[in-house]
């Protein structure tokens, strides 16, 4: 059998839809599973062993429709039994339907009959210690695999090669892991609306310095170097003592490695929270005022995992208003989460967490 899973757009998403994967190659061991993704996400995919090809999807091949038509052509003649497409839009529609595979499977919209034979209603709003962005996409399994699906986690994969470096790149900054703590802050969002404001993050970061000792490091990328400055010039000059500045990763691999030495990661809700949740390291996440929290607040049944939403705060203002309003008018609705409620969040987390170590 010969399987091509389909997700495109962030990271958070291609490395959601893994567990597609990981359940299709234990329930059919035998099978080639292929996974279709942008060129920016294929770092999360290498080395797991449940994917047999990345294909990546170039912006040159979707801007182009000759070079579009070349590559489904060359798709096609693959000969997939199965194609499982989680992105469901023009371009992957076009793949799936000239794929030749028996089975098409995707989500049910007023269009979709056109290009799958099997369509599923995404849920919206049921209760689930896993969050709706895996239990939709469990859903795509039905033609396959009949039983209770237990195996509900993403995981990243990474050599003994890479871990090393990463240890030695924390011996090269003098940072030693069983002396105090090393938290990673993912200060910036993967937009501006999906990012808490910087004054705001720095007093979170002086809080965990303040309560747990940690050695503090960055998540942010060189052009974002003058953003990530800005936090730091705000944060006490004691806290400063604790951040390692000059430490981070130009690229998805090494990033990966650093992060699975982290003992925490803090910061916006997103693709970062993601991959460590896929690490299996602890987060606490900030959502912004407009994502729907039921969708992503995955494995937070786990004290390892929290997070905070305006909606957890004040949710009359869901009440009284349209997602897409609140979007509109972010900075805003940032402004209306209570800073002293956050913390006294995160000082339960941290005992919560403290006694589950323990």
């Amino acid at each position: 059998m010969r399987i091509l899973v389909i997700q495109q757009k962030r990271i958070g998403d291609v490395l959601t839809s893994t567990i597609i994967c990981n359940n299709l190659k234990t329930k059919f061991p035998e099978a080639a599973i292929d996974y279709m993704c942008y060129p920016n996400s294929v770092d999360v995919l290498k080395e797991n062993p449940n994917i047999d090809t990345i294909i990546p999807l170039t912006n040159k091949v979707r801007k182009s429709i000759p070079s579009l038509f070349k590559f489904i052509f060359q798709i096609r003649r693959k000969k997939y039994d199965a194609v499982i497409d989680v992105y469901s839009k023009l371009e992957t529609n076009l793949i799936t339907l000239f794929s030749g595979a028996k089975y098409k499977v995707s989500y049910r919209k007023w269009y979709t009959k056109i290009f799958y034979n099997y369509t599923y209603e995404r849920f919206d709003a049921i209760e689930s210690e896993h969050g709706l962005a895996i239990e939709n996409r469990l859903l795509l399994l039905k033609p396959f695999i009949s039983e209770k699906i237990t195996d509900v986690k993403p995981k990243i994969f990474l050599k003994d090669s890479e871990i090393e470096e990463a240890k030695n790149l924390l011996k090269k900054y003098h940072i030693d892991t069983e002396e105090n703590p090393l938290i990673m802050f993912g200060i910036l969002g993967s937009e501006v609306y999906k990012t808490y404001p910087l004054e705001g993050m720095a007093k979170i970061i002086d809080f965990t310095v303040a309560k747990t000792n940690a050695k503090i490091i960055f998540n942010y990328i060189p052009d974002q170097k003058e953003l990530a400055l800005e936090v730091y010039n705000y944060c006490s000059e004691a806290t400063k003592k604790h951040i390692i500045f000059d430490l981070y990763c130009t690229e998805l691999r090494p990033f990966l490695a650093l992060l699975s030495q982290c003992d925490m990661l803090i910061g916006n809700e997103g693709g970062a929270v993601n991959m460590a949740k896929a690490l299996d390291i602890p987060t606490f996440s900030i959502f912004t005022p407009s994502v729907r929290k039921e969708t992503w607040q995955l494995f937070e049944n786990e004290a390892k995992h929290s997070s905070i939403h305006l909606k957890d705060l004040k949710p009359e203002i869901y009440e009284q208003h349209t997602e897409q309003y609140i979007k509109e008018h972010t900075f805003e609705y940032y402004a209306e989460y209570p800073l002293e409620l956050m913390l006294e969040k995160l000082e339960t987390y941290f005992q919560e967490y403290k006694n589950e170590e323990q």
